[in-house]
């Protein structure tokens, strides 16, 4: 088969037949199209090329390819990203019998343990004490700090969040993950607290929860509720300046709010099984993790035997 006609195939198999979310297929994509630069540089005709003829000298010059194009340094994670797609579009080729490289003939560079960055309960309490809810945008980011962090939500789940999706009454709403799943996330005494605060000093009709609010009362009219929308970088920032408000030194995002929330459940005795549902992690190996950096178990067996 020609590859462009295996490429598009492939794309159309992970989004109709594999139900891929958007952004799967757009990373796919975006991976397979340096494959087929880097096939370019090598003189190679695409319109006549044969998947059939993609061997692991290929693939492992593609790998070198990788790191030579990036204008920076690469990290593992990230190099071992694009083989993951080739693999992944191979094995696609496997599975319509065409014959090419197996898939498990490209091995991914050994990583070293994740690191996880989390807050103690002390630099917590700092840090949900830096903003001052008297303003409204105080009120909305120690809402927004306080959802990521006792609702597990990940930033992404929470820019998306409308006013009408949440239940403030049962303290209850859905969010979609991974694309159509659907997951059922529970308030927070605080958290719905929080948010009530910060709804009753808003005098607008804009759908989402959490807006911007530098726009100017002349405008209101002319703005959509979307372009109002907080976006994923602009939560981060805001976060990383009240950790530097509240002197807290480590360089956090929103997801190290989420960290928080497992290790704060690992110290409370909560087993992993519960932990990974909360979190929605596919694996019980992602939840892991956690266990490198908080153990209380282990911590008390020390104290007990080494005094």
């Amino acid at each position: 088969m020609k590859f462009p006609l295996a490429y598009e195939k492939f794309l159309n198999w992970l989004e109709v037949i594999k139900n891929k979310s958007p952004k799967t297929v757009e990373q796919y994509d975006r991976h397979l199209r340096y494959f087929s630069e880097y096939l370019k540089q090598k003189s190679t005709n695409l319109d006549n090329f044969d998947v059939e003829k993609i061997d692991l000298d290929l693939a492992e010059w593609f790998r070198t390819y990788i790191h030579k194009k990036a204008w920076k340094q690469i990290s593992i994670k990230t190099a071992n990203a694009y083989m993951i797609t080739l693999r992944s579009f191979l094995k696609y080729l496997e599975k319509t019998w065409i014959k090419t490289l197996s898939p498990t003939s490209i091995d991914l560079i050994k990583q070293e343990t994740r690191r996880v960055e989390f807050l103690t309960e002390e630099e917590l309490i700092r840090l949900f004490k830096a903003p001052d809810i008297s303003t409204i945008v105080w009120a909305r980011d120690l809402a927004i700090m306080e959802c990521i962090y006792s609702t597990w939500l990940r930033i992404s789940e929470l820019t998306a969040l409308n006013k009408n999706d949440i239940n403030l009454e049962t303290k209850e709403f859905a969010v979609r993950w991974k694309w159509r799943k659907l997951r059922v996330v529970y308030l927070t005494d605080i958290a719905c607290n929080l948010i009530k605060n910060y709804l009753s000093k808003r005098q607008d009709t804009y759908s989402p929860l959490f807006i911007r609010h530098n726009f100017s009362k002349d405008d209101i009219k002319n703005i959509d509720s979307e372009s109002l929308r907080l976006s994923r970088f602009f939560i981060t920032n805001s976060i990383k300046r009240y950790a530097i408000k509240a002197f807290i030194l480590k360089d956090i995002s929103a997801h190290t709010l989420r960290h928080s929330f497992a290790t704060t459940l690992l110290n409370a005795w909560a087993d992993l099984r519960s932990i990974q549902e909360m979190l929605w992690h596919a694996s019980i190996n992602t939840t892991q993790v956690y266990t490198h950096v908080t153990n209380p178990k282990l911590k008390e067996i020390h104290n007990k035997y080494m005094k």
